[in-house]
């Protein structure tokens, strides 16, 4: 390169994005959601899973309750 020659500076270009919504926090829940105490008993309010045993509570979905360690799925009655 010759010392004589300099280059021109590169003019940046930005390019302005559009501002995103803000994400909504879904609401934690907690353990108590899955126990209910009655008279110094504790009772389940979902099933467990029925190939997993006990400890593995099944998800509670609108049509059906589903297993998320193994993926067992047991469909709730229709209601008429």
């Amino acid at each position: 390169m010759s010392e004589n020659s300099e280059e021109a500076p590169k003019e940046e270009k930005r390019i302005e994005k559009a501002e995103k919504p803000e994400k909504r926090k879904k609401e934690e829940k907690g353990i108590y959601t899955l126990y209910k105490i009655e008279n110094d008993k504790v009772i389940w309010l979902r099933p467990t899973c029925e190939r997993c045993g006990p400890g593995y509570f099944m998800a509670d979905h609108s049509d059906r309750y589903t297993c998320g360690h193994c993926g067992f799925t047991r469909y709730k009655p229709a209601e008429k």
